[in-house]
């Protein structure tokens, strides 16, 4: 069953990728068409600027992200990174320096995480473990299994850890010994894009998006539901038209509102401890929203990137330079609002009205994985395994 679903989300890229090339072309946006009509993205003119992206240093992380869409992030806590490649090579890197605390390696297919947090290292694989190792020298700690292939980052309380499976359910296991304390089951479509939000823990309660539109709570102790409310209603006659995934990684806000992105869905604002939706706009996104300058940053429909106020219909601003350069999870930092495409172009935008600053290449595979900041710093993570630390300058 479960080859099986993930032959059905590689069928579904795969006819997401041809459906693309039928949309009509605005020459007007710089999108432009080749001999066959396929559309393209969007090129990238020359630009006037007094800003820079300055490399500070990088470092190689293995196979980076492999050959099967994955979108391992690296997590950084207390003055270190911690990122992980798909063909098991794990590091622990000085976030000001790069220079490398420590290496790893696991004789396993990783293809979630990484989390990080009172002293662990988590991983999800492909053969539905997770696995956790010590943040002080790498040792593996323990290995546990759970119902299907992890794609999304294990999360811990440092009591309990949660890990999100492909088929929908979420484990707590133990976060000394691993061992499974509780299970909560969910059904999940027949056909959905490969990849899964992250869990996240708030107080006493764990909350999860799912791949039929639904955000849940549960109760960290016991697995118990809270609350559970729909963000995106399935409509249309085919299973791709009514594919409503929530792929991209739940954020809150400085309002304290929890940010909820839906693939052909909506842009949601809900109230995480009763589960209200606060506020919605009509946006379809397969990767997380950001937030800074009190905007929601949201990367939607074509790749084009929208700035929204919660509680408000219209949009702030919207920047449609990029289009179809298939982008990666916004980050809002300091004044900017910074994007990777699959290309390796990191590019900046201003927060305040999203005009176009600069941009940097960091690797001709490509950017999946949303980034990391810290102060006028950027961490970026290509595909093809190459971690690099940006400064603003």
């Amino acid at each position: 069953m479960q080859k099986l679903r993930f032959m059905q989300k590689m069928c579904c890229l795969a006819s997401l990728v041809m459906l693309a090339g039928c949309s009509v072309l605005d020459p007007v946006l710089g999108i432009f068409s080749d001999d066959d009509g396929e559309e393209k993205p969007a090129e990238l003119v020359d630009i006037e600027s007094d800003v820079q992206l300055r490399r500070i240093w990088s470092a190689d992380i293995g196979s980076g992200q492999g050959d099967k869409f994955n979108r391992l992030k690296p997590v950084m806590e207390a003055g270190r990174i911690y990122a992980a490649s798909n063909n098991g090579r794990i590091e622990a890197l000085s976030a000001d320096e790069g220079s490398r605390l420590w290496r790893t390696r696991v004789d396993y297919s990783i293809t979630g995480g990484v989390g990080a947090g009172n002293g662990l290292v988590l991983l999800g694989t492909e053969n539905s473990q997770v696995i956790a190792l010590s943040s002080e020298d790498g040792a593996q700690l323990w290995i546990s299994e759970v119902t299907s292939e992890v794609l999304s980052t294990p999360v811990t309380n440092g009591r309990i850890v949660v890990a999100q499976s492909v088929d929908g359910n979420l484990a707590g296991l133990d976060a000394t010994t691993g061992e499974q304390l509780w299970l909560y089951e969910n059904n999940v479509p027949d056909l959905s894009l490969r990849g899964d939000s992250s869990p996240l823990i708030q107080g006493n309660f764990v909350i999860a998006a799912l791949a039929n539109g639904s955000v849940i709570s549960v109760a960290l102790d016991n697995g118990t539901l809270r609350w559970e409310e729909r963000v995106a209603i399935p409509t249309g006659r085919s299973e791709i038209d009514r594919m409503v995934d929530i792929d991209g990684d739940l954020v809150i806000n400085e309002a304290g509102l929890l940010l909820v992105p839906t693939y052909q869905g909506y842009l949601a604002a809900i109230d995480p401890t009763t589960g209200q939706t606060r506020w919605r706009v009509e946006e379809s996104s397969p990767v997380s929203a950001s937030f800074g300058f009190g905007n929601v940053y949201i990367v939607g429909n074509r790749d084009v990137v929208t700035a929204y106020r919660v509680g408000q219909p219209d949009s702030v601003w919207v920047n449609d330079q990029m289009q179809l350069r298939k982008l990666s999870a916004p980050l809002g930092f300091n004044n900017y609002v910074a994007v990777g495409d699959s290309e390796g172009y990191v590019h900046l935008l201003a927060q305040s009205d999203g005009r176009y600053v600069t941009r940097a290449r960091v690797d001709g595979d490509g950017i999946n994985a949303r980034m990391l900041s810290q102060g006028n710093t950027i961490y970026v993570y290509g595909n093809g395994g190459n971690l690099v630390a940006l400064r603003v300058q």
